[in-house]
Protein backbone atom coordinates (compact mmCIF):
# COMPACT_ATOMS: atom_id res chain seq x y z
CA UNK A 1 0.00 0.00 0.00
CA UNK A 2 1.32 3.22 -1.07
CA UNK A 3 2.42 5.89 1.90
CA UNK A 4 -0.83 7.82 2.39
CA UNK A 5 -3.61 5.88 0.79
CA UNK A 6 -6.70 4.23 2.59
CA UNK A 7 -6.62 0.83 3.77
CA UNK A 8 -10.17 -0.80 2.80
CA UNK A 9 -12.46 -0.69 5.49
CA UNK A 10 -13.22 -4.12 6.23
CA UNK A 11 -9.20 -4.75 6.76
CA UNK A 12 -8.98 -1.11 8.72
CA UNK A 13 -11.87 -2.74 11.10
CA UNK A 14 -9.97 -6.30 11.44
CA UNK A 15 -6.85 -4.19 12.12
CA UNK A 16 -7.89 -1.31 14.69
CA UNK A 17 -6.55 0.99 12.39
CA UNK A 18 -6.92 4.55 13.61
CA UNK A 19 -5.81 7.89 12.12
CA UNK A 20 -4.40 10.55 13.31
CA UNK A 21 -4.37 9.96 16.71
CA UNK A 22 -2.69 12.09 19.08
CA UNK A 23 0.35 10.36 21.30
CA UNK A 24 -0.01 12.57 24.14
CA UNK A 25 -1.82 10.12 25.98
CA UNK A 26 0.22 7.07 25.03
CA UNK A 27 3.70 8.68 26.54
CA UNK A 28 4.24 9.23 30.17
CA UNK A 29 5.81 13.23 29.40
CA UNK A 30 2.02 13.82 27.77
CA UNK A 31 3.43 15.38 24.79
CA UNK A 32 3.40 14.28 21.01
CA UNK A 33 1.58 14.65 18.03
CA UNK A 34 -0.34 12.46 15.86
CA UNK A 35 0.21 9.23 14.39
CA UNK A 36 -0.66 9.10 11.20
CA UNK A 37 -2.13 5.32 12.01
CA UNK A 38 -1.96 3.88 14.98
CA UNK A 39 -3.55 0.68 16.55
CA UNK A 40 -3.46 -1.20 19.76
CA UNK A 41 -3.31 -5.00 18.81
CA UNK A 42 -5.47 -6.84 21.08
CA UNK A 43 -3.24 -10.09 20.92
CA UNK A 44 0.01 -11.42 19.08
CA UNK A 45 -1.84 -12.62 15.86
CA UNK A 46 -3.13 -9.03 15.28
CA UNK A 47 0.05 -7.43 15.89
CA UNK A 48 1.48 -9.81 13.43
CA UNK A 49 -0.74 -8.90 10.99
CA UNK A 50 -0.21 -5.05 11.31
CA UNK A 51 3.79 -5.75 10.73
CA UNK A 52 2.51 -7.52 7.87
CA UNK A 53 0.20 -5.25 6.53
CA UNK A 54 3.06 -2.32 7.14
CA UNK A 55 6.17 -4.74 5.25
CA UNK A 56 3.53 -4.81 2.24
CA UNK A 57 3.10 -1.22 1.78
CA UNK A 58 6.59 -0.39 2.69
CA UNK A 59 5.44 2.12 5.70
CA UNK A 60 7.63 2.95 8.51
CA UNK A 61 6.99 1.49 11.67
CA UNK A 62 7.44 1.46 15.43
CA UNK A 63 6.16 -0.54 18.72
CA UNK A 64 5.47 1.29 21.60
CA UNK A 65 4.81 0.22 25.05
CA UNK A 66 4.05 2.46 28.26
CA UNK A 67 5.71 5.23 26.44
CA UNK A 68 8.23 5.53 29.17
CA UNK A 69 11.45 6.92 28.33
CA UNK A 70 10.28 7.95 24.90
CA UNK A 71 9.81 11.37 23.37
CA UNK A 72 7.73 12.02 20.35
CA UNK A 73 7.71 15.23 18.03
CA UNK A 74 5.38 17.66 18.04
CA UNK A 75 4.77 17.62 14.49
CA UNK A 76 3.64 13.32 14.92
CA UNK A 77 5.23 10.26 13.41
CA UNK A 78 4.79 9.02 9.85
CA UNK A 79 4.03 5.35 9.21
CA UNK A 80 2.06 2.87 11.53
CA UNK A 81 2.27 3.78 15.92
CA UNK A 82 1.90 0.49 17.36
CA UNK A 83 0.95 0.07 20.75
CA UNK A 84 1.36 -3.28 23.14
CA UNK A 85 0.27 -2.21 26.23
CA UNK A 86 -3.08 -4.30 25.76
CA UNK A 87 -1.07 -7.15 25.52
CA UNK A 88 -1.07 -7.98 28.90
CA UNK A 89 -0.37 -11.31 31.26
CA UNK A 90 2.03 -13.51 32.91
CA UNK A 91 2.97 -17.23 33.60
CA UNK A 92 4.79 -18.25 36.53
CA UNK A 93 5.69 -21.67 38.02
CA UNK A 94 6.80 -21.11 41.98
CA UNK A 95 8.54 -24.13 42.83
CA UNK A 96 10.98 -23.47 39.66
CA UNK A 97 11.11 -19.41 39.65
CA UNK A 98 10.43 -19.58 35.71
CA UNK A 99 8.28 -16.35 34.67
CA UNK A 100 7.11 -15.60 31.10
CA UNK A 101 5.52 -12.20 31.01
CA UNK A 102 3.74 -10.57 27.88
CA UNK A 103 5.58 -7.52 26.33
CA UNK A 104 2.81 -4.96 27.45
CA UNK A 105 2.83 -6.11 30.95
CA UNK A 106 3.21 -3.49 33.26
CA UNK A 107 6.68 -4.21 35.32
CA UNK A 108 5.23 -2.54 38.69
CA UNK A 109 1.96 -5.21 38.35
CA UNK A 110 4.62 -7.75 37.53
CA UNK A 111 6.70 -7.12 40.53
CA UNK A 112 3.84 -7.26 42.77
CA UNK A 113 2.50 -10.29 41.08
CA UNK A 114 5.84 -12.13 41.88
CA UNK A 115 6.26 -10.57 45.54
CA UNK A 116 3.05 -12.57 46.28
CA UNK A 117 4.88 -15.92 45.06
CA UNK A 118 7.28 -15.45 47.01
CA UNK A 119 9.96 -14.85 43.94
CA UNK A 120 12.82 -12.90 44.68
CA UNK A 121 14.28 -10.83 41.89
CA UNK A 122 12.66 -7.54 40.55
CA UNK A 123 11.47 -5.80 43.69
CA UNK A 124 13.65 -2.96 42.40
CA UNK A 125 11.67 -2.70 39.42
CA UNK A 126 8.25 -1.78 41.29
CA UNK A 127 8.46 1.81 40.45
CA UNK A 128 9.63 1.93 36.85
CA UNK A 129 6.75 3.19 35.16
CA UNK A 130 7.07 0.93 31.68
CA UNK A 131 6.50 -2.62 29.88
CA UNK A 132 8.21 -6.11 29.89
CA UNK A 133 8.82 -5.11 26.41
CA UNK A 134 10.52 -1.82 27.34
CA UNK A 135 12.59 -2.98 30.10
CA UNK A 136 14.15 -5.95 27.90
CA UNK A 137 14.87 -3.42 25.26
CA UNK A 138 15.95 -0.77 27.68
CA UNK A 139 17.83 -3.22 30.05
CA UNK A 140 15.59 -1.42 32.90
CA UNK A 141 17.08 -0.89 36.46
CA UNK A 142 16.76 0.96 39.27
CA UNK A 143 17.95 0.66 43.19
CA UNK A 144 20.78 -1.20 42.39
CA UNK A 145 18.65 -4.18 40.03
CA UNK A 146 18.41 -4.42 36.17
CA UNK A 147 16.80 -6.47 33.59
CA UNK A 148 19.89 -8.40 32.64
CA UNK A 149 20.55 -9.95 35.71
CA UNK A 150 16.92 -12.02 35.76
CA UNK A 151 16.33 -12.54 32.07
CA UNK A 152 16.45 -15.89 30.61
CA UNK A 153 15.36 -14.79 26.92
CA UNK A 154 13.16 -12.55 25.09
CA UNK A 155 10.80 -14.17 22.40
CA UNK A 156 11.03 -11.74 19.23
CA UNK A 157 9.42 -11.61 15.91
CA UNK A 158 10.99 -10.27 12.77
CA UNK A 159 9.05 -7.91 10.91
CA UNK A 160 10.18 -9.12 7.81
CA UNK A 161 8.75 -12.92 8.65
CA UNK A 162 6.30 -11.99 11.23
CA UNK A 163 4.44 -15.19 11.13
CA UNK A 164 7.68 -17.32 12.21
CA UNK A 165 8.53 -16.44 16.09
CA UNK A 166 11.83 -17.33 17.83
CA UNK A 167 13.76 -16.85 21.11
CA UNK A 168 16.74 -15.29 22.15
CA UNK A 169 19.09 -16.28 25.07
CA UNK A 170 19.87 -13.36 27.43
CA UNK A 171 23.28 -14.12 26.82
CA UNK A 172 22.95 -13.00 23.26
CA UNK A 173 21.17 -9.76 23.99
CA UNK A 174 24.75 -7.65 24.01
CA UNK A 175 23.28 -5.90 27.46
CA UNK A 176 24.89 -2.96 28.66
CA UNK A 177 24.30 0.11 30.77
CA UNK A 178 20.73 0.58 29.77
CA UNK A 179 21.26 -0.77 26.46
CA UNK A 180 20.62 -4.09 24.59
CA UNK A 181 20.83 -5.27 20.61
CA UNK A 182 17.19 -5.08 20.54
CA UNK A 183 17.44 -1.14 20.30
CA UNK A 184 19.52 -1.48 16.97
CA UNK A 185 17.79 -4.42 15.63
CA UNK A 186 14.22 -4.15 13.92
CA UNK A 187 12.94 -7.19 15.71
CA UNK A 188 9.63 -6.95 17.81
CA UNK A 189 9.59 -8.35 21.49
CA UNK A 190 6.76 -10.80 22.43
CA UNK A 191 7.08 -11.95 25.75
CA UNK A 192 10.43 -12.00 27.90
CA UNK A 193 11.38 -15.05 30.33
CA UNK A 194 12.82 -14.46 33.86
CA UNK A 195 14.48 -16.92 35.75
CA UNK A 196 13.93 -15.68 39.36
CA UNK A 197 14.50 -17.00 43.01
CA UNK A 198 11.76 -19.54 44.73
CA UNK A 199 10.71 -20.25 47.81
CA UNK A 200 10.76 -16.92 49.42
CA UNK A 201 8.49 -15.70 52.37
CA UNK A 202 5.60 -13.72 50.26
CA UNK A 203 5.23 -11.28 53.06
CA UNK A 204 9.26 -10.84 53.26
CA UNK A 205 9.10 -10.12 49.59
CA UNK A 206 5.99 -7.65 49.04
CA UNK A 207 7.66 -5.74 52.21
CA UNK A 208 10.96 -5.59 50.07
CA UNK A 209 8.94 -4.43 47.16
CA UNK A 210 6.57 -1.51 48.89
CA UNK A 211 9.50 -0.26 50.58
CA UNK A 212 11.59 -0.07 47.24
CA UNK A 213 7.57 1.45 45.63
CA UNK A 214 7.60 4.25 48.46
CA UNK A 215 11.82 5.07 48.03
CA UNK A 216 11.23 5.90 44.64
CA UNK A 217 7.97 8.14 45.07
CA UNK A 218 9.02 9.97 48.15
CA UNK A 219 12.24 11.08 46.14
CA UNK A 220 11.11 11.39 42.67
CA UNK A 221 8.61 13.78 41.19
CA UNK A 222 5.85 10.88 40.36
CA UNK A 223 2.72 13.40 40.53
CA UNK A 224 3.97 14.88 37.56
CA UNK A 225 4.16 13.78 34.25
CA UNK A 226 8.01 12.56 33.64
CA UNK A 227 9.40 10.25 31.35
CA UNK A 228 11.70 9.03 34.68
CA UNK A 229 15.68 9.52 34.86
CA UNK A 230 16.42 11.46 31.55
CA UNK A 231 20.32 10.79 31.99
CA UNK A 232 22.34 7.85 32.37
CA UNK A 233 24.38 8.09 35.32
CA UNK A 234 28.40 8.97 33.83
CA UNK A 235 29.86 6.65 36.45
CA UNK A 236 31.14 6.33 38.90
CA UNK A 237 29.30 10.46 39.21
CA UNK A 238 25.62 10.56 39.29
CA UNK A 239 23.78 12.89 36.26
CA UNK A 240 21.10 13.88 38.79
CA UNK A 241 23.84 15.34 41.49
CA UNK A 242 25.82 17.02 38.67
CA UNK A 243 22.85 18.83 37.54
CA UNK A 244 21.74 19.61 40.92
CA UNK A 245 25.28 21.25 41.91
CA UNK A 246 25.01 23.34 39.05
CA UNK A 247 22.26 25.15 40.12
CA UNK A 248 19.26 23.71 37.71
CA UNK A 249 16.94 22.62 39.46
CA UNK A 250 13.70 24.33 38.80
CA UNK A 251 15.32 25.81 35.31
CA UNK A 252 12.76 26.27 32.78
CA UNK A 253 11.50 26.34 28.98
CA UNK A 254 8.39 26.69 28.21
CA UNK A 255 6.14 24.18 29.93
CA UNK A 256 9.24 22.06 31.03
CA UNK A 257 11.10 22.03 34.30
CA UNK A 258 14.15 20.58 36.04
CA UNK A 259 12.73 19.11 38.99
CA UNK A 260 13.18 21.10 42.37
CA UNK A 261 12.28 17.23 43.81
CA UNK A 262 15.28 14.83 41.50
CA UNK A 263 17.34 17.18 39.09
CA UNK A 264 17.56 13.96 36.40
CA UNK A 265 13.96 14.08 36.18
CA UNK A 266 12.30 16.72 33.46
CA UNK A 267 8.46 16.97 34.02
CA UNK A 268 6.07 18.65 31.74
CA UNK A 269 4.72 21.04 34.33
CA UNK A 270 2.57 23.49 32.50
CA UNK A 271 1.46 21.96 28.96
CA UNK A 272 5.11 21.52 27.54
CA UNK A 273 5.55 20.55 24.09
CA UNK A 274 8.18 18.30 23.00
CA UNK A 275 10.03 20.82 21.55
CA UNK A 276 10.30 22.81 24.98
CA UNK A 277 11.43 19.09 26.57
CA UNK A 278 14.09 18.48 23.90
CA UNK A 279 15.76 22.13 24.26
CA UNK A 280 15.70 21.47 27.97
CA UNK A 281 17.27 18.55 27.75
CA UNK A 282 19.95 20.04 25.86
CA UNK A 283 20.33 23.19 27.82
CA UNK A 284 20.89 20.83 30.87
CA UNK A 285 23.34 18.95 28.58
CA UNK A 286 25.46 22.02 27.40
CA UNK A 287 26.17 23.48 30.95
CA UNK A 288 27.18 20.35 32.41
CA UNK A 289 29.38 19.78 29.87
CA UNK A 290 30.49 23.40 29.86
CA UNK A 291 31.29 23.06 34.37
CA UNK A 292 31.89 19.51 34.17
CA UNK A 293 33.32 18.77 31.33
CA UNK A 294 31.50 15.18 31.06
CA UNK A 295 29.07 14.40 28.27
CA UNK A 296 25.48 13.71 29.35
CA UNK A 297 23.75 10.99 27.59
CA UNK A 298 19.85 10.70 27.52
CA UNK A 299 17.99 7.30 28.66
CA UNK A 300 15.26 8.86 25.82
CA UNK A 301 14.53 7.38 23.13
CA UNK A 302 13.53 10.23 20.31
CA UNK A 303 10.91 9.62 17.86
CA UNK A 304 10.40 11.89 14.95
CA UNK A 305 12.96 14.63 15.50
CA UNK A 306 16.21 14.93 12.90
CA UNK A 307 18.58 12.96 14.33
CA UNK A 308 21.00 15.07 16.60
CA UNK A 309 23.60 17.34 14.62
CA UNK A 310 21.46 18.06 11.75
Amino acid sequence: MAPGSQPPPDLRQALGLRQAVGLQEFTTWRVGGPAEWFAEPADQQQLVALLAWAAQGGMPYRVIGAGSNLLIADQGLAGLTICNRRLQGSRLNAASGVVEAEAGEPIPSLARKLARAGLHGLEWAVGIPGTVGGAAVMNAGAQGGCTAEWLDSVLVLDPARPAEPYRIAAADLNFDYRHSRLQREALVVLSARFQLEPGHDPAEITARTSANLHSRTSSQPYQQPSCGSVFRNPEPEKAGRLIEALGLKGTRIGGAEVSPIHANFIVNSDNATAADIDALIALVQQRVEQAAGISLHPEVKRLGFPPVGD
